[in-house]
């Protein structure tokens, strides 16, 4: 079942990581001294890299499902002209173009590093990828950065800790750990780590760590939501945008977490009063395989108590976040992943409500099926989206977008614009995408140009001004004005207004929680 859910982020990934063009042969350039030691970068057409750059110890052994330990430093020059390994996942075949089936390793946690040659005091872009939390890695080559760089700014990818890795508690695990030590989210606590290194290390790189936007998508938007909601962040970066993120989502108990976790070490032949010495002696093979096999729930970012102490969501009611301007937004076909996750077209009904007729008078008359599709996207990413902007309205600036851009050679068969499809239009790497959304034409990569520039003016200024929308205001309930990207790019006052209204009001009435 679990393998199932992820077959179409398998599929998305393959389409994305596949047809790279060729470039030509990179070039060494002079090493650049870090705090942790030297690093000998690559440097093509103008834009430097440095790649595998460990921001953390290598989580193995005693430090498997342990906090990140600040990385060592080395001695000589360290090579920084190839890409690292992913973090251990489930996803192994499928993969093949990306380079994950046969280059994995629990010694991931590294970052890569693309600047424009020459820069002093740029702005920084820390890339957080999405995946489930359970897939994904900082180093697929629809995250280059190459792009982005030549329009003066610093890219950052990372990796961090998947699945059973990453997010996993057992009681065991939770007994050992001393008072105020973290324990369980060790996903998210690597990301942090990694936003810390950025601050202590970017200024070698010519970065400016007073200007570091942090930005990601699904999972990696859920990751940064959950760090505005959390004073462990305050201070790591100056903005954010959140890509199809899911911040009204309710994260599971450390009881649920640790039943899951028990779980996973009966179906890796333990049982169930397993040690702590026990499940780090497991191999990552049979931990995925067992990780695999659990049932229920979802992975990621769960209430431990200490690091996360409740939903994210509760935080941004109370009007309590990290305060920081805010980019946040959705795509118009986000059913693509919920329904290739397994979730049911009947569960639209639960967001929905029992009033016919209220769901009549907001989405009309509709086929069931496509009912189901709208209903799904915009209460799991939609109005989200819109709530979260309400909710940072009084405090540092939030801009919402909807992104409804679809490439010209695929509009007479698409529904809309699918979950995760804007990534390579931001990163400029449409290569990557061709076998997946068909043949790229001039007006795709001029979208793709002209929409980047948004985020990067973001990144630069704290604004998201550009071309495509030059006087995008900042997010007001009285106006409900978002940015709206498609062929012909517009702003939009009362965008789906009806259906988001209700969507909010039946998740009110069942949470209990102030939604206005």
């Amino acid at each position: 079942m679990f393998e199932k859910r992820l077959s179409w982020w398998a599929s998305l990934l393959v389409a994305l990581t596949a047809n790279a063009p060729a470039h030509a042969q990179p070039v060494h350039r002079a090493p650049v001294h870090t705090p942790q030691g030297w690093l000998q970068g690559s440097s093509e057409r103008g834009v430097e890299r440095f790649l595998n750059i460990p921001f953390a110890a290598p989580p193995v052994d005693e430090l498997r499902w342990r906090p990140p330990v600040e990385a060592a430093r080395w001695t000589g020059v360290r090579d920084a002209t190839a890409m690292g390994p992913a973090c251990p996942q489930p996803v192994r075949s499928a993969l093949v173009a990306g380079g994950v089936a046969d280059h994995q390793s629990e010694d991931c946690l590294q970052l890569n590093i693309w600047r424009p040659a020459g820069g002093r005091h740029l702005p920084v872009m820390v890339w957080i990828h999405g995946g489930a939390h359970v897939l994904g890695s900082g180093t697929f080559p629809v995250f280059d950065g190459t792009a982005l760089a030549r329009q003066g700014v610093i890219l950052v990818t990372i990796n961090y800790r998947l699945g059973a890795l990453g997010y996993f508690a057992h009681p065991a695990l939770t007994a050992e750990a001393h008072r105020g030590e973290l324990f369980g989210n060790f996903g998210l606590m690597d990301q942090l780590e990694a936003l810390r290194w950025v601050q202590r290390n970017i200024g070698s790189f010519g970065g400016d760590p007073r200007k570091v936007t942090v930005f990601g998508e699904s999972a990696g938007g859920i990751s940064i939501t959950t760090m505005l909601a959390n004073p462990a962040a305050k201070g790591l970066f100056a903005r954010a945008i959140v890509e199809s993120s899911v911040p009204t989502l309710e994260p599971q108990t450390l009881e649920q977490q640790e039943a899951q976790g028990m779980e996973t070490a009966e179906r890796a032949g333990l049982g169930k009063g397993a040690s702590a010495v026990e499940l780090r002696a497991l191999s990552i093979e049979t931990l995925l395989k067992a990780s695999a096999g659990r049932s229920g729930g979802m992975v990621g970012p769960f209430i431990d108590g200490r690091l996360i102490r409740e939903a994210p969501w509760r935080v941004f009611a109370r009007g309590e976040p990290v305060d920081v301007p805010l980019l946040i937004g959705s795509n118009s076909n986000e059913a693509s992943v919920i329904l290739a996750m397994g979730v049911p077209p009947a569960a639209a009904r639960t967001y929905l409500g029992d009033d016919d007729d209220a769901v009549r008078l907001a989405y009309g008359v509709l086929p069931p099926a496509e009912l189901a599709r709208q209903a799904l996207g915009d209460a799991w990413f939609v109005a989200p989206a819109r709530w979260m902007a309400m909710r940072t309205q009084s405090g540092a600036p939030s801009w919402l977008y909807h992104f409804d851009y679809v490439a010209a050679g695929r509009r007479d068969k698409s529904s809309g614009a699918p979950h995760g499809s804007e990534i390579p239009y931001l990163f400029g790497t449409l290569d990557y995408f061709a076998s997946l959304a068909g043949p790229i034409d001039v007006e795709d990569r001029q979208f793709g140009e002209a929409i980047s520039t948004c985020w990067v003016a973001f990144a630069k200024t704290g604004k998201p001004g550009c071309k495509l929308v030059p006087k995008w205001p900042r997010y007001r309930s009285s106006e409900d004005t978002l940015a709206l990207f498609s062929p012909a790019s517009r702003l939009a006052s009362g965008f789906r207004r009806a259906q988001i209204d209700l969507l909010l009001k039946v998740w009110q009435a069942r949470t209990g929680g102030s939604r206005q």
